[in-house]
């Protein structure tokens, strides 16, 4: 697919980063029984095979060592977007170039459509060291560390550049990264962006109170439901597979999410007018089982390292061009994108997230993440 309509088929991102599946993709996904006919298999075989190094192990066996037997070491991966999303495009990717730069030593298989399990089932799994890696949302690490909750508040990255500038930073995310290896046994390797969250609603929105008594979807979350209050509108939590029809019927004035989503949901037929507060910044984690990470042979780990540098990098390139196509298709369908004074809205969900840091790690993070927009 090329050019506007292959967004089409993308995933509806909510913001848990949780895959919605637009009607035309799920014929086109797996099936419900095909998806767990799958994932047994998948998951018995590590099983299988995970009891197999073990065993092994115990007898001494050369085969145990990982990357350095004479078989090819399989790397699991789990993601919960379709393949034509950015992300499956880039892992793909990212599979050839280790193939390639290891000699054939490893591989990574990607197993898309959630067909191994929700987000939350996957982290676990991760963790246990069934699947390798896995792309997960911001919020799911948020819920077993707190310290991930920074870069899920509003305004503490100001654009994709800044956030990809951020989350790339040994010096700022370096400990963040690893503060769950000892508990959880998982690895944070780098992210993917799910894009700049704005507003978007039936009638053009310039000031906070524009927004009195506007009634705005979102997740039911402590944070987004403060976000949208703060802003000056009505947060009003709803399923997001209910928007379009939501507001077609009145029940909603608006939503808030990226271009993408604007576009390939239709959204833009209900509520044409696109504004750009550029609220949050949405991320997802790419997470490693950790010893999956330390059985690689010092070589290979930089090999492996080097190339996840370079798939991050072609991720956002694919999500630029998403974004760009996304613009254009809702433009000439109708759609006004309009460009506002941020300044009003920005005051108040700067003062709204410094609320919600709890400890001098977050304190120290938000800091860190804000200078680095200038710097």
């Amino acid at each position: 697919m090329s050019g506007a309509n292959s967004w089409q088929q993308l995933a509806r991102q909510g913001e848990s980063g949780q895959a919605e599946p637009s009607p035309a993709f799920v014929r086109a996904s797996p099936d419900r029984e095909d998806r767990q006919n799958m994932r047994a298999t998948v998951l018995t075989a590590a099983a299988v095979g995970g009891a197999l190094m073990v065993s092994l192990a115990a007898c001494g066996s050369p085969q145990a060592t990982g990357a350095g037997a004479d078989a090819p070491v399989t790397l699991r991966l789990a993601l919960n977007q379709t393949k034509e999303h950015p992300s499956y495009v880039a892992l793909s990717g990212f599979d050839q170039r280790l193939r390639e730069a290891t000699g054939g030593r490893y591989r990574i298989d990607v197993f898309p459509n959630e067909v191994l399990g929700a987000q939350q089932e996957i982290l676990g799994l991760t963790g246990d060291g069934i699947i390798d890696l896995a792309v997960i949302s911001g919020t799911q690490l948020e819920n077993i560390d707190q310290d991930f909750r920074v870069f899920n508040l509003p305004r503490v990255f100001d654009s994709v550049a800044h956030q990809s500038k951020v989350i790339n930073d040994p010096k700022i995310v370096g400990d963040l990264y690893t503060s769950l290896e000892a508990s959880k046994h998982l690895t944070v390797l780098g992210g993917f962006t799910q894009g700049e969250r704005s507003l978007y609603t039936k009638k053009p929105v310039n000031t906070p109170a524009d927004l009195a008594g506007k009634k705005i979807r979102v997740q039911e979350s402590p944070v987004m439901l403060r976000m949208v209050t703060t802003m000056g509108g009505s947060p009003t939590p709803m399923s997001y597979g209910e928007v379009y029809t939501a507001m077609q019927a009145g029940v909603l004035d608006g939503a808030e999410n990226n271009e993408v989503s604007y576009f390939t949901q239709k959204h833009y037929e209900v509520a044409p007018h696109f504004t750009y507060t550029r609220h949050l910044v949405g991320l997802d984690y790419i997470v490693a089982n950790t010893e999956s990470l330390q059985k690689m042979a010092p070589a290979d780990r930089a090999i492996f390292d080097r190339e996840w540098t370079k798939t991050h990098q072609e991720f956002v390139v694919l999500w630029d061009k998403a974004t760009k196509d996304a613009i254009t298709g809702a433009t000439a369908a109708g759609a006004q994108f309009h460009e506002i004074d941020t300044k009003p809205f920005d005051e108040r969900l700067e003062k709204m997230s410094e609320s919600f840091l709890q400890n001098d790690n977050q304190r120290q993070l938000y800091r860190q993440a804000r200078e680095a927009a200038t710097s």
